[in-house]
C-alpha cells in the first residue's frame, strides 16, 4: 500500500478497511474478491470519478498485491488518488472482462475462490457470464456486502468528514427558506440553494435539491420544473450536502402565508417524532423499533397526511442517481438489525397528503453514539412562515403593477 498523506483519510484508514476486508474474505473462504460499485472503490480506496458508466474494478487479493482494472481515461484517478499502485487499463475500443480475467489469471487467481457483487448495477449478468466462462477452473461466488459491513458503521473520522458535509446541507437550506416568497420560480430557489451549498464547501451532490410548491408537492421526487411559487403556496425542500463523496440531508417546508391549523399539527406531529428518536435512539434497539418510534406518532394527529415510504435509511457514500445506503440498512417494520454507534440515518417523518393535496417535511440526519444518538445539524426545525407578499406582475402595456395577496393572475398562473 502507497503511504500517502494527500486523501481523504490517514493511511491508518486505508490499512484498517483493507485489513477488515480481508478478515471477511478469509472468513468466506475467498482467495480474491472483484469490487465494482463506486461507492465500495471510493471507501476502500479513495478513488472516484464521473465516468463510472464504464467498467471499473478493484481486485483485493487475501494475499498479494491490490490492483485496478479501468478505462484508461480514468487511469489518472488510481493515480492521484488511491493508494494503489497496480492498474490494468483498457482502451476504449478494447476488452474491459477481457482485461479483468487476464488481470485475474496473471495474478495467479485463476483456479481459486474469487467473490464478485453480483448485485451490483455495473456489473450486469452478462458479464458475470463471460467472467465465468472465461476462468472455468475458479469458483466465482457472491461477495454481495462484504464491504458494506465496514461502511455501515462509520469511524470517527468519516464522522468528522459527515459534519463537512452538514454544512454544506445547512447552508443550501438556509439559502433555499430565504429565496422562498410568492413569485419567484421554484428554480431560482434551486438556484440559490445549489450556490450556498457550493460556497460553504460542499461538492457535487449524488442528487441536486428537491424543491417543490403548492400541489406539485404530492409529486414523489419531483423537483423545479420552472413553476412560479404562489401567495398563501407552501415550498418542500430536500437538501443533501456533500463533502468528499460522503452525505447529510435534511427536509424543511416554508409556507407562505397564515398556517393553517392542519399544517401546525402536521409540523407538531413531525417534530414530535424527532424528538421521540433523540430520546430514545441508542447501542441495542433495533431498525424496527427505531421504525415503530416514528409510525406511531406520525399515526396521530390531525393533518390527514400519513407516512408512505420507509421512515429512514443509512446515509454516507454517494454516487448518482442517489444519495442514501437504504440498499445497506432502511428502517422498516420487521428489520432485527441492530443500531450500533457508528450507524448514521436521515430519518424523515415526513407526511405526504396533509389536506389531501400538500407534502411537507422535517427531517434529521443523526449519528448513534456509545450513549444514545447526535444529529448532524443545529438550524430550528419549525416550518418557515413568511407573509404572502404581493406579486409583481407587468401589465399588457408594459406598466408594472401589483396584485394582492390573496389572488391570481394570468402570468402568476402560467406555470402552476
Amino acid at each position: 500500500m502507497k503511504q500517502r498523506t494527500d486523501m481523504t483519510f490517514p493511511p491508518e484508514e486505508y490499512d484498517r478497511r483493507l485489513s477488515e476486508l480481508r478478515m471477511r474474505m478469509k472468513q468466506r473462504r475467498l482467495e480474491a474478491i472483484i469490487i465494482s460499485d463506486p461507492e465500495n472503490l471510493m471507501y476502500m480506496t479513495d478513488y472516484q470519478t464521473t465516468g463510472y458508466s464504464f467498467f471499473q474494478a478493484l481486485v483485493v487479493p487475501l494475499d498479494g498485491t491490490c490492483f485496478f482494472v479501468t478505462r484508461k481515461l480514468e487511469e489518472s484517478n488510481v493515480y492521484a488518488r488511491t493508494w494503489v499502485e497496480k492498474s490494468r487499463p483498457y482502451a476504449d475500443n478494447g476488452d474491459a472482462i477481457q482485461t479483468l480475467t487476464e488481470a485475474l489469471k496473471e495474478a495467479g487467481l485463476a483456479q481459486c475462490r474469487i467473490g464478485y457483487e453480483r448485485n451490483s448495477y455495473f456489473l450486469p449478468a452478462y458479464q458475470q457470464d463471460r467472467i465465468i466462462t472465461a476462468m472455468p477452473k475458479a469458483r466465482l461466488l457472491d461477495c454481495f456486502g462484504i464491504v458494506e459491513e465496514g461502511r455501515i458503521c462509520k469511524s470517527p473520522a468519516e464522522i468528522e468528514i459527515m459534519r463537512k458535509a452538514a454544512l454544506a446541507t445547512e447552508a443550501g437550506m438556509r439559502a433555499g427558506i430565504e429565496a422562498c416568497r410568492p413569485g419567484v420560480t421554484e428554480n431560482e430557489i434551486g438556484a440559490e440553494i445549489s450556490a450556498a451549498m457550493f460556497r460553504a464547501g460542499g461538492e457535487p451532490p449524488a442528487v441536486m435539491p428537491y424543491v417543490v410548491s403548492g400541489p406539485r408537492s404530492m409529486i414523489g421526487h419531483a423537483t423545479w420544473e420552472g413553476r412560479t411559487v404562489q401567495p398563501g403556496e407552501h415550498v418542500f425542500m430536500e437538501v443533501g450536502g456533500c463533502y468528499r463523496r460522503y452525505h447529510t440531508a435534511m427536509m424543511r417546508t416554508t409556507i407562505l402565508g397564515e398556517m393553517s391549523a392542519t399544517m401546525e399539527n402536521a409540523q407538531e406531529t413531525m417534530m414530535h417524532a424527532i424528538d421521540a428518536l433523540h430520546r430514545n435512539l441508542q447501542p441495542g434497539i433495533t431498525v424496527s423499533d427505531a421504525d415503530r418510534i416514528v409510525r406511531d406518532i406520525l399515526s396521530t394527529g390531525c393533518h390527514g397526511g400519513s407516512l408512505v415510504t420507509r421512515s429512514g435509511y443509512s446515509i454516507g457514500i454517494a454516487f448518482p442517481p442517489s444519495w442514501d445506503e437504504g440498499y445497506i440498512l432502511s428502517l422498516m417494520q420487521g428489520d432485527p438489525a441492530i443500531l450500533k454507534p457508528g450507524m448514521t440515518f436521515h430519518f424523515i417523518p415526513w407526511l405526504w397528503g396533509v389536506d389531501g393535496n400538500k407534502t411537507v417535511g422535517i427531517s434529521d440526519t443523526i449519528h448513534i453514539t456509545e450513549e444514545g444518538c447526535e444529529s448532524f445539524f443545529s438550524m430550528d426545525r419549525e416550518f418557515t412562515v413568511k407573509p404572502a407578499e404581493p406579486v409583481r406582475l407587468v401589465k399588457p402595456d408594459g406598466a408594472a403593477g401589483e396584485k394582492p395577496s390573496s389572488g391570481k393572475s394570468k402570468a402568476a398562473t402560467a406555470n402552476d
